[in-house]
């Protein structure tokens, strides 16, 4: 047998013998989430890495660094070695509104290269059990204490606070934003019966309303969510509301087009697991997993969607 054929044959036997051992050898790949543990980014990025560890055969962390409306950890992954060994799970809030609406922000859109992105869903909007039954009741109730009534979100210029923004807007009525650092503690405060209503997406939301520690009163979508058909939708109150955030992966820009590709693979791959298509639709989320430039594009199209609203909100930092 030829050398060069002993040789690679002997490299396609060895190669599945050691792959743990490789993977161990291998540097991490991490995912930083720019919220605190536990709520859907977190959840998201968590199922994702443990399947991305199974593809690239390199393990594949998550780490929380949470703060200031997620600008915390989307500068860390910013100034990141683009080396492939530090990504970014970003929310809508990252990377379409606090580049419109943040003051000096210390990265742009142009600081990251798309990897993926993963999914896209409307926000839950949630009240206390003792709370208004039905949108009706909630209408009246929010115009008899105009400004009296909190809802939780992760900030003002995050899209959970923006998509409650926008549906008060349309139902006339006004409520007092209360900001957490994250869905879990929101929602801490929420069963504790220290908020009116909660802004969140599905992946909270759902397990609130399973546990009858709230109900689903809105989503803020222009359909019925298949998982909830009994909820309406923003759409039904004003013609084409809808406000959806989403999760994708991004790296440092200047990272090697080969290590995009390659976790651009292994992200589209998990997002491909049933377990975890099962775990999302049923979180109201709409699977994507597009290529790179598909990606790209989608964040130059946010740009043009929210820059509009935002202005007319009059949404601003503070």
């Amino acid at each position: 047998m030829p050398t060069t054929r002993r040789l690679l044959l002997g490299a396609s036997i060895a190669a599945p013998l050691a792959s743990p051992a490789l993977a161990q050898a291998l540097r991490a790949v991490t995912i930083v989430v720019p919220f605190a543990p536990g709520g859907s980014t977190d959840i998201l990025s968590r199922l994702m890495a443990e399947r991305m560890t199974a593809v690239l055969g390199q393990a594949v962390q998550v780490e929380n660094r949470a703060g200031g409306n997620t600008i915390v950890g989307g500068e860390y992954v910013a100034r990141a070695q683009p080396d492939g060994h530090t990504i970014l799970m970003s929310s809508g809030t990252t990377l379409s509104i606090n580049p419109l609406v943040v003051p000096n922000l210390p990265y742009k859109v142009e600081d990251f290269a798309p990897i993926s992105l993963a999914t896209t869903y409307p926000f839950a909007i949630i009240a206390q059990n003792n709370g208004p039954a039905d949108v009706a009741a909630w209408i009246a109730q929010a115009k008899a204490r105009p400004g009296s009534m909190t809802y939780g979100t992760n900030g003002p210029t995050t899209l959970t606070n923006v998509a409650m923004l926008m549906v008060l807007e349309k139902l006339g009525i006004t409520m007092q934003d209360v900001t957490y650092r994250g869905d879990a503690a929101a929602l801490n405060d929420f069963v504790a019966g220290n908020l009116n209503m909660l802004v969140v997406a599905g992946g909270t939301a759902l397990p609130v309303r399973a546990n009858r520690q709230g109900k689903l009163l809105l989503w803020t979508s222009k359909q019925r969510m298949p998982s909830t058909p009994e909820v309406p939708c923003t759409g039904e109150y004003s013609a084409g509301l809808e406000a959806l955030s989403w999760f994708g992966l991004l790296a440092p820009a200047r990272t090697p087009d080969a290590a995009v590709r390659r976790l651009h693979g292994a992200a589209v791959e998990a997002l491909k697991d049933q377990r975890i298509r099962e775990r999302l639709t049923n979180d109201a989320q709409f699977i994507i997993g597009n290529t790179p430039e598909e990606f790209a594009q989608f964040l130059r199209d946010q740009d043009s969607q929210w820059r509009p609203i935002l202005a007319k909100l009059n949404v601003q930092n503070n």
